[in-house]
């Protein structure tokens, strides 16, 4: 069951010590966009997340992987210069190796943050990629209830409780 434990979970994409993930090596920050960046009703990139991004794009490569089609990733990001990945596929690893290969870095270099365990951080703790658990912005879509049934027995076999933020080693 380790395989649904995050490395790091937290309240938001704000509240994340990204110092330590640079620390920690982590080159490349893939994010996911429904629920993590922007609420499922928000069309287009809000103002403050895209100043946090270009701010931590000093340090860090940032890309989107999102399982949504290409019309609504290409314009939720039409205001930023976010390279983005659609229709990822999340779990499966897919678009972590294109991702990797298209950006000439190890696994271990990259990390994940999103805000589903059976999407974001089972498929990037399978390739031993860095997973960081955030909570979701907004309600579901109706394929997300589902996996947030599942998500609250896997939680409560591995002690993840939603509101206890963490972060391990």
């Amino acid at each position: 069951m380790k395989i649904f434990i995050p490395k790091m979970y937290q309240k938001n994409i704000f509240t994340i010590n990204y110092n330590k993930l640079k620390q920690a090596g982590i080159k490349l920050l893939i994010f996911d966009l429904d629920n993590t960046l922007g609420s499922i009703n928000e069309t287009v990139i809000n103002e403050e997340t895209s100043n946090f991004l270009t701010n931590l794009a000093t340090n860090f490569q940032i890309v989107i992987a999102s399982n949504s089609k290409k019309k609504r990733v290409s314009k939720f990001c039409l205001n930023s210069n976010i390279p983005f990945y659609t229709f990822s596929l999340k779990p499966t690893k897919k678009s972590f190796i294109k991702i990797k290969n298209d950006y000439n870095l190890d696994y271990d270099k990259m990390a994940i943050i999103g805000d589903q365990i059976l999407t974001d951080i089972f498929g990037g703790n399978r390739l031993g990629i860095y997973t960081i658990l955030v909570d979701p912005l907004d309600i579901d879509f109706k394929v997300s209830k589902i996996n947030r049934l599942i998500e609250k027995k896997i939680n409560l076999k591995n002690g993840i409780i939603r509101g206890n933020y963490y972060e391990k080693n």
